[in-house]
């Protein structure tokens, strides 16, 4: 075939035509017979990969939705579970405080009986009887749970009968008698006056301001090493002060503790020095 250049009116009138490409028949049948398989294979193949293929995502689906439904409820017994406990740790909670309500009455009522159980003679001494080692260790007891703040949040909160009972053997007992148990019930208090409400309580109970100065005269200095870290407890409490400075300045023993403050004791002395700085406020409180 010549090929040669064309005009454009030969190819306006060759348009029509179109091309044609010349090839042998044994090439167009093979051709025509592969187009023919392909026809008749292509759509068996697509299709069974395709239905292949929905067949797993409908199982992948199916799978996602069968652990949605086990992980909701797993959420639902959680919730289950986790509603039992809190059940169980506020039961738990409540009998062990109704427990420890006991065991403080029933301390107070032991500390009491035993300060009534005392002679006269018997009131001038401590005793390394087996009663007074109990009545220590429940003492130190006592002393040891104020020192946690939700051991001083409790009696406060749940055992104001403990502390009414320890200011009233303290005033109770006669000055150089049973030291070490008012050391211990003096420590116990401190320790409840770390709490502001614990604090209020102890300073606004009857009789408390009389009851320091009552305890300054002990010849102990333990005793009065306690006494004054609690007066130092009121004091340094703007609040509570302000209901005590009247009283406090009108009653303070101000030469019982310029005394102290010339003890052998180191500790006495320099809490005595203190004190006797930290009392000018009375001063301002006129």
């Amino acid at each position: 075939m010549r090929r040669h250049a064309g005009l454009a009116g030969d190819a306006q009138k060759a348009e029509p035509k179109g091309e044609f490409v010349k090839i042998r028949r044994r090439d167009l049948e093979r051709l025509t017979t592969e187009v023919m398989q392909l026809r008749d294979f292509l759509p068996k193949i697509i299709n069974g990969d395709i239905l292949g293929t929905f067949q797993k995502l409908d199982a992948v689906e199916s799978n996602m939705e069968k652990k949605e439904e086990e992980i909701e409820q797993l959420k639902m017994d959680c919730e289950h579970f986790r509603a039992r406990l809190e059940t169980a740790q506020a039961d738990c909670m409540k009998e062990k405080k109704t427990k420890a309500v006991k065991f403080f009455t029933i301390t107070a009522q032991t500390m009491e009986s035993f300060v009534k159980s005392l002679s006269e003679d018997m009131k001038q001494q401590d005793l390394d009887s087996d009663e007074n080692q109990f009545v220590l260790a429940l003492a130190g007891i006592v002393t040891n749970v104020a020192a946690l703040a939700c051991g001083r949040e409790f009696l406060v909160s749940s055992s104001r009968e403990l502390l009414d009972t320890m200011m009233h053997l303290l005033g109770d007992m006669k000055p150089g008698l049973c030291t070490k148990f008012k050391v211990l019930m003096l420590m116990s208090l401190y320790n409840v006056s770390i709490n502001l409400k614990g604090l209020k309580y102890i300073s606004e109970s009857p009789g408390f301001i009389p009851l320091l100065w009552w305890l300054l005269n002990d010849p102990d200095t333990e005793v009065c090493l306690h006494v004054l870290r609690l007066l130092q407890s009121v004091i340094l409490e703007p609040e509570v002060l302000a209901k005590s400075a009247s009283e406090m300045r009108d009653t303070l023993p101000f030469q019982r503790i310029i005394a102290l403050s010339k003890s052998r004791n180191a500790d006495l002395q320099a809490l005595a020095k203190e004190l006797l700085e930290d009392l000018k406020i009375l001063e301002y409180e006129a």
